[in-house]
């Protein structure tokens, strides 16, 4: 660890990446994530990077798969109708195999919405924003340093599946600052395994071209690629769920799950509870795909639980994942805003209370 360094989210974001060993960036800008383009478009040709802004959202995403496809390490960040325009490539980008970084920096919506904080991608991110049956592996920070450690352990975690990763913070992530460190134990080189990739036959010393596509015309080769793909989700799921518990071996009466930012503002209102003598549990998934299902089930079957309620700054998104855990042992419900404004530890403070009384 170095010095801790006071940083805008979205510089941070741009400067963990370059530290993680990835020096090609090719964006578009929207707000709340702009600053990171901005960055980036003096730092990576400082550090003998390519940097590109494109014609649109939808070009970047076809720039990131040929890069990807030709074994570079390469990431691009957005937010909201950013990514939406991104997630066709993004489809392709999945069923061809290949490792790539999106950053989304939500803002409100649906439409143009606003630019203020929201989490309202949820379902975009993790249950696959683009067509056909795929899967991202998605993490949540709660943190700018959060975010920098995420952004550095994402892409040899791309390259570990083969597949994109997603970082998914609110536009709060992206605007605030706060002091950060990059880990040294986290800068990693890009990965010289990729006897997939289209670098070359010269390069690979082989006598077979590599052929990185998404097309499959014969019906039994495309279920097999799908069924590929599938067996790697599942191995997402055994290696690499991720959480924080908080306040999970008091005797709560209920329990809170929440990520990202909205996860701080629960935090401290679980412990101003814990003065007042009211018990709350907080579980927050750092990996919102793979979610952490059995954490949570568990958590709720605790003989004290009352009742499992999902906050975010959204209209009840992740709530449907909760609710699934859950399997209907507790009552699980929903509280959240999505119009930018986040809501204060007092407001979740008489939303948890009123759901068992004091």
């Amino acid at each position: 660890m170095g010095k801790k360094i006071l940083m805008k989210g979205n510089e941070a974001i741009g400067e963990a990446a370059v530290r993680a060993g990835c020096l090609n960036y090719f964006a578009y800008p929207i707000t709340p994530q702009s600053e990171v383009a901005e960055y980036l478009s003096r730092r990576i040709p400082e550090a003998g990077g390519v940097f590109l802004q494109a014609e649109s959202e939808v070009a970047v995403s076809y720039m990131i798969f040929g890069a990807a496809g030709a074994g570079a390490r390469v990431f691009t960040t957005s937010s909201s109708p950013g990514i939406s325009l991104m997630s066709e490539g993004l489809s392709y980008i999945t069923a061809a195999q290949c490792p790539a970084v999106f950053v989304n920096i939500m803002r409100g919506g649906p439409g143009l919405g606003g630019i203020l904080p929201s989490q309202g991608d949820y379902f975009q991110a993790t249950k696959g924003g683009g067509h056909g049956d795929y899967r991202l592996l998605v993490m949540a920070p709660a943190s700018v340093q959060e975010a920098v450690e995420m952004v550095m352990i994402a892409f040899p975690l791309a390259e570990k599946y083969r597949n994109p990763v997603m970082i998914l913070g609110d536009g709060l992530i992206g605007q605030m600052m706060e002091p950060v460190e990059f880990p040294d134990h986290l800068r990693t080189d890009p990965t010289d395994k990729n006897d997939w990739a289209t670098t070359g036959m010269e390069f690979r010393k082989s006598d077979k071209p590599n052929i990185v596509k998404s097309l499959f015309l014969d019906p039994n080769a495309l279920n097999e690629n799908n069924l590929i793909l599938k067996a790697k989700y599942d191995r997402m799921k055994a290696e690499d769920i991720h959480y924080e518990s908080y306040n999970m071996e008091a005797d709560y009466k209920v329990l809170i799950v929440s990520y990202g930012t909205m996860s701080r503002v629960c935090r401290t209102a679980v412990d101003n509870l814990k003065v007042n003598g009211f018990e709350v549990g907080l579980l927050r998934p750092k990996t919102l795909f793979p979610f952490p299902e059995k954490k949570i089930r568990d958590a709720a079957a605790k003989d004290s639980c009352q009742v499992v309620i999902s906050i975010e700054l959204s209209m009840g998104q992740m709530v449907e994942d909760v609710e699934r855990c859950v399997q209907g042992r507790r009552p699980v419900k929903w509280y959240g805003e999505c119009g930018g404004n986040i809501p204060t530890p007092e407001t979740v403070m008489d939303v948890v209370t009123s759901l068992v009384g004091k």
